[in-house]
């Protein structure tokens, strides 16, 4: 409910007001973030998502979710495909503090040196990211490195494709990294720690039968 005001005779006008601004402030609806990556405390109902455990990916038309897990049903890499583009994403755990995607970034930056590529920081749509290209068997391969810090964890993306080098061509898969639920649990976790992902037990069987690297299921709604 917004009430309306309008000054009161007298002397008790701008008390009136003040009164009802507090009661205004009291009756406003919660407003959550304007995107993800989203905490699951905070995240928009009636979505559909696939359930990885930590990680809940929105269902965007276009784009393919492939894991790779070990027979226990461990997911132990998440990569999204939207044409020749792909987005690798990763999470963990962060303390209560502050956010580690800056000192993890200047980790990244050092590893890629060190491997005789030079990494250029870059102030990206979630703030700092860097851009590197790496040699890879197939030749040299442009990188993007993305991180948003959230309450206790942290989601690292890597982007691979011509979205490494042109954000606005990331679509789809942005879209997905906009939608991106993280549920960090209430457990203590060493810093920078894998949050855990999990396939869902039927899919975790199959898996164990075969190489473990087929598509996720369709995503559930939530």
């Amino acid at each position: 409910m917004i009430f309306s005001r309008k000054r009161a005779e007298g002397g008790r006008g701008a008390r009136d007001e003040r009164a009802a601004e507090v009661l205004d402030s009291y009756d406003a609806e919660p407003t959550g973030p304007s995107r993800g990556p989203y905490d699951s405390s905070e995240a928009p109902d009636d979505v559909q998502r696939l359930d990885l455990g930590s990680l809940q990916i929105p269902a965007v038309p276009g784009v393919e979710v492939r894991v790779q897990a070990d027979p226990q049903g461990v997911i132990q890499q998440v990569v999204l495909v939207h044409g020749e583009n792909a987005l690798q994403l990763g999470v963990f755990a962060a303390p209560r503090s502050e956010g580690i995607w800056d000192e993890v970034r200047e980790e990244i930056r050092q590893s890629l040196s060190a491997d005789g590529a030079a990494a250029q920081e870059v102030d990206g749509e979630y703030g700092p990211e860097l851009h590197a290209q790496v040699r890879t068997p197939d030749g040299l391969t442009d990188l993007r490195f993305v991180g948003v810090d959230g309450p206790r964890w942290m989601v690292r993306g890597v982007y691979q494709g011509a979205v490494a080098t042109d954000p606005a061509a990331a679509g789809p898969l942005a879209q997905c990294l906009d939608g991106l639920v993280v549920d960090r649990g209430q457990e203590a976790k060493p810093v920078r720690e894998p949050l855990p992902l999990r396939l869902p037990r039927e899919v975790a069987e199959q898996a164990a039968e075969g190489d473990g690297g087929a598509p996720a299921p369709a995503p559930r709604e939530a």
